[in-house]
């Protein structure tokens, strides 16, 4: 069995994408959140961020070939943008940081 023949993979990568979604959405409003909303979506931004890391991992650990290509993908998708997988969750990680320092400014 393939690594996207799985219906728990395919569950969970539908539902992570949903959940993405929906945030991203939610948040073309933050500027309109009071300071516990702010909060409460950089939580639950931190989870989905902490969710596709394990999933990522996934994809890195697993000697599925398509899912070695996903991951080659990534890695080429950013390393145009001049990143690694590692940057980019770096980089989410402090902008989800810097967002919550400034709630209380």
């Amino acid at each position: 069995m393939g690594f996207f023949d799985s219906e728990i993979v395919q569950e969970e990568a539908k539902k992570l994408f949903q959940d993405y979604q929906s945030l991203i959405q939610l948040g073309s409003s933050y500027g309109k959140f009071d300071r516990e909303g702010k909060l409460m979506y950089i939580e639950q931004m931190e989870a989905i961020m902490d969710r596709y890391k394990v999933f990522m991992k996934r994809f890195e650990l697993s000697e599925d070939f398509s899912a070695q290509m996903m991951v080659e993908q990534l890695k080429t998708q950013l390393g145009q943008a001049g990143m690694t997988p590692q940057q980019m969750f770096d980089q989410m990680t402090q902008t989800l940081a810097r967002m919550k320092s400034q709630i209380d400014k």
